[in-house]
């Protein structure tokens, strides 16, 4: 009885010191992920706070403007998104040759998907039209395209190379990158917009253009850093870059899809709710975009924990160790739920000082609505935060087993059948307007958390494991 208890003891010893290396080993992977992301949506917002003092008519034009982007840019990064399981697998069954060629393959892949995502940009004002948005919004986010839509394929680009840079446990380069980003976004496309530095003043075009010029110099300076660096150099990820491996790249797509599909079958539920708000009026809609602008920055935490499950679970998939990926799944959703609940306590504190942030300080009726406004969508907001965090992190846990196509019929039953349906009912049927459209994301937002959760838990729980490239894993 002594033994048994003994062997039990150790036993449980040994699972929670896995555990802890496991929550560790994601937090170290996690953290230069999330600042990178972090240092992403930092671009986008001090665009948008640019944007903001030239008017609220400008930043709901933004408003507009992002989610015509968003729609051919969620298509992309869904795509390019797969060469980090892919890379993970590979670099966790110690085979760097394939490790180079998933990265090849995901550039190809965002380069021929660029040339027509990037040409819809500049029927951007006739979509909005065609949607029912005011004539003058609609120009103005009109203009704003002209200058962004080039950024897509840096943007995918650069999406690819982090992919791979993760996948190989070195993530800090995207991050030094994206550091030096920041503030040359922000010099650049203040001078565009007003004209400083002896730059031309181009006002909404040139917040467009100085984003694509700065995604174009931090995609070319992660080439640089992929192609000459350590430890990256030894995988020569140029190497042949012009033969496209052709099974590969359908392996990609097989994974990447339902990815791509999924994420604009999420960003596609934000997307009507932007145009719900401009049916509603000008306020709502710039309130609902400081208050998503809010919700986005929270949601690059989780974001970046989600990849860093993606790699983790890969690497076990890799070496065939299926406790490991079930461990790596479960410690990466409980670190993000963590964050999340801590964070609406620290936004719905903040809620009245934020929109201030975004508009400045309120100088008319309007102004004074749409800060009001938004507070109360924070204030609804924060009850979707945590299941937002979970999601997220849940279907990376689940991109590491190559499982893509079944969170994609989780991601439209969620999203559109309950979400969307729940958001129009609220806003129009009931009279609750934006307060509804943001209740509705909440109700969608838990179901799909919830779903997630439990096909990996099921997965996992049996052990499964998926075909990695190039090989089939028998179990």
């Amino acid at each position: 009885m002594q033994i048994h208890d003994a062997h039990l003891a150790a036993n449980t010893t040994d699972s929670r010191a896995l555990w802890r290396a496991e929550l560790g080993a994601t937090v170290k992977l996690a953290w230069p992920i999330a600042l990178t992301q972090l240092g992403q949506v930092a671009m986008m917002t001090s665009d948008l706070v640019l944007i903001g003092h030239l008017g609220e008519a400008s930043l709901a034009a933004a408003a507009l403007a992002q989610t015509v982007l968003f729609a051919a840019f969620v298509l992309g990064m869904g795509i390019v998104s797969a060469v980090a399981p892919l890379s993970a697998q590979a670099f966790g069954a110690r085979e760097p040759r394939m490790v180079r060629r998933s990265l090849r393959v995901g550039l190809w892949a965002a380069l021929m998907l660029g040339v027509p995502m990037t040409a819809l940009q500049y029927f951007g004002e006739d979509v909005l039209r065609l949607l029912g948005e005011d004539a003058t919004s609609a120009h103005l986010a009109g203009i704003y395209l002209l200058g962004l839509g080039w950024s897509l394929v840096p943007g995918w680009w650069f999406i690819a190379l982090r992919g791979f840079m993760g996948a190989v446990n070195r993530p800090e380069p995207a991050l030094w990158i994206t550091l030096v980003a920041i503030p040359a976004n922000t010099l650049l496309a203040y001078a565009l917009i007003h004209g400083a530095f002896g730059l031309p003043q181009l006002g909404l075009l040139g917040a467009g253009v100085g984003t694509t010029i700065v995604n174009l110099a931090m995609c070319i300076a992660g080439f640089r850093i992929a192609y000459a660096q350590r430890p990256f150099r030894k995988f020569r990820v140029l190497g042949r870059f012009w033969r496209i491996d052709w099974p590969l790249l359908g392996e990609l797509i097989v994974v990447g899809a339902p990815i791509a599909g999924a994420f604009l079958l999420e960003y596609g539920l934000f997307a009507i709710a932007a145009i719900m708000m401009g049916w509603i009026g000008t306020v709502a809609l710039a309130a609902h975009q400081v208050a998503l602008q809010t919700a986005a920055i929270l949601f690059m935490v989780p974001f970046g924990i989600s990849m860093a499950a993606t790699v983790r679970v890969g690497h076990a998939v890799g070496r065939h160790d299926a406790g490991a990926a079930r461990r790596a799944g479960f410690a990466a959703i409980g670190l993000g739920a963590a964050f999340m609940a801590t964070m609406v306590l620290v936004i719905v504190g903040c809620r009245h000082v934020i929109p201030i942030l975004f508009l400045g300080p309120p100088n008319d009726v309007e102004a004074s609505s749409t800060i009001a406004l938004a507070a109360t969508l924070l204030a609804f907001g924060s009850t979707f935060f945590v299941a937002d965090g979970v999601q997220t992190i849940a279907a990376g846990a689940l991109r590491g087993l190559n499982d893509t196509r079944v969170p994609l019929l989780f991601a439209a039953v969620s999203f559109w059948a309950i979400g969307f349906a729940t958001s129009y009912t609220l806003a129009f049927t009931a009279g609750l307007q934006a307060i509804g459209i943001w209740s509705g994301f909440t109700v969608g937002l838990a179901v799909y958390a919830a779903l997630l959760v439990w096909r990996f838990n099921a997965l996992t729980r049996r052990g499964y494991m998926p075909e990695t490239p190039g090989h089939v894993v028998m179990h």
